[in-house]
C-alpha cells in the first residue's frame, strides 16, 4: 500500500467540496466547472487565491488553525468533515466543541447490563455512568454501594484502590498518561480542568505523575486484582457517535471464573 501524503489528500479533499458547494446566489454567467471557483472560496475565507490554490495543489503551505476553520464553515462541512480536514492538516481546532455526554442513549447505557463479565461505561471525566453486577463485584470501594463514581478520584483518593489493584504504582503512573491523552483533546473543558485541580490539590500521587507530562494511548491487556487474587483482559471500546464514551470490559484469564 502506497503511503498517503497528507498535504496532497488535504488538497484532494478541498477541491472535492468546493466542486461540490451550489454557486453563489450572485454568480453570473456560465460555469464551466462545477461549485464554487477558487476566487470564490478565497474570498469567503478571507484568504489569498494563492494560498487557496497551492492548498488544493497539494504544496507546503502554512495554514493555520483560525485560516482553516474560516475553511471549513465556508465549505460548510459535517464535524467528521472540520475533523479530517484538520488532521489532514496537522493542526488543533480552535473551536472543537466539547462533546457532552450528558444525553447518552438509553441503549449504550444498557450496554454493560448485556455483558457476563465485568463492564462498566466511562464518560469524558472518566466517571462510570454505567456497570453490570459483575463490575460491582469486581470493584469494591468504587461500583459497589454509595461511592463516588470517579475513576481517577477512586484511584487515587480512595484507600481501596491499593487494597485492589495489583501493581497499584504502575497502574496509577499509566493511567494518569491515558487520561492525560483524552485531557489534551479538551484543553479548554472547564469538568476537566477542575477534575485536574482537585487531584492534584488532593493527592501528592497525582501531582507527581501530572507534573512528569506523560502522555500514552489507551490500551488493553492484563489487569490483576487482590483479594482475592484474579486475572483478568482488560478492553476498551470507544462509542462511534461520541469518542469521550468508552466501554471497558473485563474477560477472566486463564479458565477463570467470576
Amino acid at each position: 500500500m502506497l503511503p498517503v501524503d497528507p498535504r496532497r489528500a488535504l488538497g484532494a479533499f478541498l477541491r472535492s467540496h468546493r466542486e461540490r458547494l451550489p454557486p453563489p446566489p450572485l454568480a453570473l454567467g456560465r460555469r464551466r466547472t462545477p461549485g464554487w471557483r477558487r476566487e470564490e472560496l478565497a474570498e469567503a475565507c478571507g484568504v489569498s487565491l494563492t494560498w487557496i490554490t497551492w492548498l488544493e495543489q497539494g504544496r507546503d503551505v502554512s495554514a493555520s488553525p483560525h485560516a482553516l476553520a474560516r475553511l471549513a464553515e465556508a465549505l460548510h462541512l459535517a464535524p467528521a468533515e472540520r475533523g479530517y480536514l484538520f488532521e489532514l492538516a496537522g493542526r488543533r481546532d480552535p473551536v472543537s466543541p466539547v462533546a457532552s455526554d450528558d444525553g447518552i442513549p438509553p441503549a449504550v447505557l444498557a450496554l454493560p447490563g448485556h455483558m457476563n463479565v465485568p463492564a462498566y461505561l466511562l464518560d469524558r471525566t472518566w466517571t462510570a455512568r454505567a456497570w453490570n453486577s459483575a463490575a460491582s463485584r469486581l470493584f469494591t470501594g468504587w461500583l459497589d454501594g454509595d461511592h463516588d463514581r470517579n475513576l481517577l478520584r477512586f484511584i487515587f483518593l480512595s484507600p481501596a484502590a491499593p487494597r485492589l489493584i495489583a501493581d497499584w504504582d504502575q497502574r496509577a503512573h499509566r493511567v494518569v498518561a491515558e487520561f492525560r491523552a483524552d485531557f489534551s483533546r479538551r484543553l479548554r473543558d472547564p469538568a476537566l480542568q477542575a477534575l485536574v485541580e482537585s487531584l492534584a490539590a488532593q493527592s501528592q500521587a497525582f501531582r507527581t505523575l501530572w507534573h512528569e507530562q506523560a502522555v500514552l494511548d489507551r490500551e488493553g491487556g492484563e489487569r490483576s486484582f487482590l483479594n482475592p487474587a484474579r486475572r483478568f483482559h482488560q478492553s476498551t471500546l470507544i462509542l462511534a457517535a461520541n469518542a469521550d464514551i468508552k466501554l471497558v470490559s473485563l474477560v477472566p484469564m486463564d479458565g477463570e471464573e467470576f
